[in-house]
């Protein structure tokens, strides 16, 4: 870790007892950290005499005029003799009660620390949305405008000076701007018969600043006509200038929006309590309490209602009766699966191979901390090792927590957990509502023992009694976070908490990351190493002496030499139309969604492109005669495909490359009796399509999965007999030090999807570079010679695992701006010693949603400590209309 006197707040936390007035009474203060932007310290505040705070609560304060969340540091028998005590404000309410014990403080600072980040920021990651709740300034359109008075406004817009101060010439000014002088006149010579006229908003437009005309039209183009202030000044440059304009002009609003905080859903319930005789009950009420006594004398009211097919009003009367009691409960809101009942624990426990007890051994008899390289080839069964990891742990009462870096692997890892362990396993992850991930949540704060299965925000999961940490697929750079802060990987944060609990920490992966595999065996390379706190096991074979899939290289030069034009090479076509007549299943693969990545103009060679990035629109085709769409793949903005080209006018435009909708229309065309599924983020965008697409390809309802690298994360599918690489040469050419490493892993684990079953799997992969030293090592699933040619050039570069690295990126919506202030900043750091500068530069794709892009490298040896920059003073530098983001250990060098 490369800290150089870090400081975490700008205010002391703790300070000398003769600071305080000691008082044998109560506490009635509380020390905050407070989550509001420009607030790094510790603030003061009074305890209501009806508020029971703790250290480690999660509260509700005032501050300025907003409402936002905070963590109760400290209680305090008086304040600061410095505070005057009737300024102090009073705390709003508790949101949570007692959630930080001592090692999850440690671990949130040392997160903090490493990645540069204020503290407060990294608890806001750590916990679900909604807990640390903070109203928010918001500016909104005013569609309806009072009669704006002659003497205030019109005078002050019409005026020839107030023209002249904006530089507008009267002359220009079109007529029916002129006219709208004329309108105000008028309205105001009506003003008896009403108060309230709708304005041109566009007719007033030319009169106003060019950061005022901005936010106008800003707030136009939005249905709602309503944003945040913090957006408008990302967005604007000079925006508080501007919203001030707006306002005294009668245009727009601010108003303060309260904080929506996460709370528990009540529901409200039937309970049984008294059984009359018939002769007192009507039939429909006697039918409603056979049915509740059916059900276990318990039901939801909403749940009751629908299986009797009656009304509340009847429920009331049955209550009035003292037959059944209505009160409201909490119903938490937590992710299922499908199965239900006694389905949930019916899978038998595995027996192992030879490997894989060994695994198993080495992994049960560790005590305190170790960090685990699990390295087994696809299909070798590591999530076995996993599930009879855990089972020992439930039984003592301890939990474990499995991170996995998609949310589309949760559904089948899930199933297949609970058909071990039941209702013990929970799911947390981004796809899950607010509700939702606050009730699991609080569920992990009772202790009970528990499998938590998430992606990489779960490894701040509040499990009291943790005993593993499992990390599958340890390699995907999903782990790592880029943007917001703090940029935290997974897997580090995993390893430090593992370290501070005391547990072990399992890695496992087919392809390993070279940081994990050094990491396991030493720089010497020895694959056999282990030492007490780091071991290597692998698990070489697939279960049942299963062999890897014989992979086919397909040299697509040749195919165009041989007249076939086609995105399918012969023997592809071949391999599915043996496909078809044996109604197996397969997976084709490429690594882009949409339909073609770009539009060209064949007339005059001109692209159709991003206004707002400078990259080009993708079409993605739609529905048989609907309008053609193109999308910005980085921004999401969409448009019409245009009939004609926008700089010449000729109808000639044409696509180019291939995306997954390509592939899909390619294959009905070409074999119309393929049933196929679209497996990629366009079609798994609502909630649960994960699992239903899945689900639907495991019943049969398909022979082809066509996917992006979702379909590469660990996806265990033993039907699958056949995968098909469409495009291999879109991996291997990337600007970036991993390409190689990142092209390997992609392409081993989608041809790993292939023969897991009884039948044997092939796997065709169709490039223009067969000869690329990636693609042979993937031909022979040689992982040893691969990583060791790319660790090799690695360390003649000093790039990781030989060295270290921290990536500035800095973006604005000025071009200028950002390209000095990356200079400034560079000037700076090159001023010091013990590390490398590269830069600065522009990012590869120079500017995203209208903001201009600049990177800053600093490389230096993994084992030194230079004397690195105090990070402050280099934000200092920044000025506030440009952001810098701290990317520790970067991996997305984009």
């Amino acid at each position: 870790m490369y800290i150089q006197d870090t400081t975490l707040s700008s205010k002391v936390v703790a300070q000398n007892s003769e600071d305080y007035k000691i008082d044998r009474g109560k506490n009635e203060w509380v020390e905050v950290l407070v989550d509001c932007p420009g607030a790094m310290g510790i603030f003061t505040y009074r305890l209501p005499s009806h508020l029971q705070v703790k250290a480690g609560d999660i509260l509700s304060v005032p501050f300025g005029t907003q409402i936002v969340g905070g963590i109760a540091v400290r209680l305090l028998f008086m304040p600061n003799i410095d505070l005057p005590k009737e300024k102090i404000r009073n705390i709003e309410d508790i949101v949570s009660v007692g959630f930080f014990p001592k090692f999850y403080w440690q671990l949130l600072n040392r997160v903090a620390a490493y990645y540069y980040t204020p503290l407060i920021q990294v608890i806001r990651v750590s916990l679900p949305p909604g807990l640390l709740g903070r109203s928010q300034r918001r500016i909104r359109l005013i569609r309806k405008q009072k009669k704006v008075d002659l003497e205030q406004v019109n005078l002050e817009i019409i005026n020839p000076e107030t023209i002249n101060q904006k530089r507008v010439n009267l002359e220009r000014i079109n007529p029916k701007q002129v006219s709208w002088e004329q309108k105000t006149e008028n309205s105001h010579l009506d003003s008896s018969n009403s108060n309230e006229q709708e304005l041109l908003l566009s007719d007033i437009l030319p009169f106003l600043s060019l950061p005022a005309q901005k936010i106008l039209q800003l707030l136009q183009a939005q249905t709602a006509g309503d944003y945040s202030f913090v957006y408008l000044q990302r967005q604007v440059r000079g925006a508080s200038r501007g919203v001030k304009e707006l306002i005294r002009r009668g245009l727009v609003e601010s108003y303060l929006e309260p904080p929506r905080l996460a709370r528990p859903k009540l529901q409200k319930a039937v309970i049984l309590i008294n059984d009359l005789s018939e002769n007192e009950l009507t039939s429909r009420q006697q039918e409603i309490l056979a049915v509740l006594r059916r059900r276990g004398g318990e039901l939801w009211q909403t749940e009751l209602l629908q299986a009797c097919h009656t009304s509340t009003s009847t429920l009331k009367k049955l209550a009035q009766k003292g037959c059944i009691l209505i009160e409201e409960r909490e119903r938490l809101r937590t992710e299922h699966s499908p199965q239900t009942g006694e389905d949930l624990t019916g899978e038998q426990v595995k027996s192992l191979t030879p490997a894989q007890s060994t695994a198993l051994a080495t992994i049960q008899e560790l005590n305190g901390y170790a960090k685990v390289l699990l390295h087994g080839v696809t299909g070798s069964g590591k999530t076995e090792v996993y599930l009879q990891a855990i089972a020992p742990l439930l039984v003592e009462g301890k939990s474990a927590l499995v991170l996995v870096p998609e949310i589309g692997l949760t559904p089948q890892l899930t199933d297949r957990f609970r058909a071990r362990f039941g209702n013990k396993v929970f799911v947390y992850h981004s796809a899950l509502s607010e509700g939702e991930r606050y009730d699991t949540w609080r569920q992990m704060l009772t202790g009970e023992p528990s499998v938590v299965i998430g992606t990489r925000s779960a490894v701040f999961a509040p499990l009291p009694n943790l005993g593993l940490i499992i990390l599958d697929e340890e390699h995907d750079s999903s782990f790592k976070q880029d943007s917001p802060a703090p940029t935290y990987h997974a897997r580090v944060v995993a390893q430090w908490r593992a370290e501070l609990e005391g547990f072990p920490l399992v890695l496992g992966s087919a392809t390993p990351s070279l940081e994990s595999l050094i990491s396991a065996i030493g720089e010497q390379g020895d694959w056999k190493q282990g030492n007490n706190k780091t071991h290597y096991l692998s698990l070489p074979k697939r279960v049942y002496s299963r062999p890897l899939p014989p992979i086919k290289i397909v040299d697509m030069r040749l195919e165009l030499q041989q007249g076939n034009r086609s995105i399918f090479s012969k023997p592809l076509k071949a391999a599915l139309l043996n496909l078809q007549e044996k109604r197996q299943q397969g997976i084709l693969f490429i690594h882009r969604r949409g339909h073609s990545t770009f539009v060209s103009c064949r007339s005059c060679g001109y692209v159709l492109d991003c206004p707002n990035c400078d990259v080009s629109l993708s079409y993605h085709h739609t529905e048989p005669g609907a309008q053609k769409l193109l999308r910005c793949h980085y921004c999401n903005y969409g448009c019409a495909h245009p009939p004609n080209c926008p700089e010449c006018g000729s109808p000639y435009l044409k696509f180019f490359g291939s995306g997954t909708q390509k592939v899909a229309q390619e294959l009905s065309r070409q074999f119309p009796e393929l049933r196929f599924i679209r497996f990629d983020s366009d079609t798994t965008r609502r909630k649960g399509a994960h699992r239903q697409l899945l689900s639907k390809f495991a019943n049969g309802e398909a022979e082809l999965l066509i996917g992006t690298q979702m379909l590469t994360k660990g996806l265990d599918l033993p039907q699958v007999t056949l995968v098909g690489v469409v495009a291999a040469d879109g991996l291997l050419h990337l600007s970036d030090y991993r390409a190689s490493e990142r092209a390997f892993q992609t392409l081993t684990q989608v041809a790993g999807r292939a023969g897991r079953g009884e039948d044997p799997g092939q796997v065709i992969i169709q490039t223009y570079n067969p000869d690329h030293q990636v693609i042979e090592a993937v031909q022979n699933h040689d992982y040893q010679s691969f990583t060791n040619t790319e660790l090799e050039q690695r360390q003649v570069l000093n790039y990781p695992p030989y060295g270290r690295l921290i990536l500035l990126r800095l973006s604005s919506p000025e071009e200028i701006q950002v390209q000095k202030t990356a200079q400034a900043i560079a000037a700076v750091l090159k001023s010091g010693s013990g590390f490398d500068v590269l830069g600065p530069a522009p990012a590869n794709v120079l500017r995203v949603a209208n903001r201009f892009r600049w990177q800053i490298l600093i490389k230096f040896a993994p084992d030194a400590l230079p004397q690195l920059p105090n990070w402050e003073e280099i934000r200092q530098l920044c000025p506030q209309i440009v952001s810098l983001t701290i990317d520790v250990d970067p991996l997305n060098m984009m």
